[in-house]
């Protein structure tokens, strides 16, 4: 593992988190396979929303490219169940989204 590595946008290449930031490749998003993250640069975010998911109902904002404005998942901000707290100000990316540069 290179922790020195980073995730960048697919559509242009802006840098978007480190490897040493992955927590797990072990998500599902809408384009499938997704990362969660501690930390994420480069990025804006969407509105505030209420999204029922497969482990419980989260207030979640999109995350987009600070560069393209592409989207590329989204960052949680309060998780409703006690055993989910600990995605609470993580980020989840979507893997066809990012590309890994060395």
């Amino acid at each position: 593992m290179d922790p020195r590595a980073t995730y960048s946008c697919r559509n242009c290449q802006t840098p978007i988190a480190y490897r040493a930031e992955l927590l797990s490749k072990s998500y599902m998003a809408k384009t499938g396979q997704a990362f969660l993250f501690s930390h994420a640069r480069n990025i804006v975010f969407g509105q505030k929303q209420e999204r029922n998911m497969i482990t419980g109902v989260y207030t979640i904002a999109g995350i987009f490219c600070s560069n393209c404005g592409e989207e590329l998942g989204w960052k949680y901000l309060q998780a409703s169940e006690a055993r989910q707290k600990f995605k609470e100000g993580k980020f989840i990316i979507e893997r066809s989204k990012i590309s890994k540069q060395y």
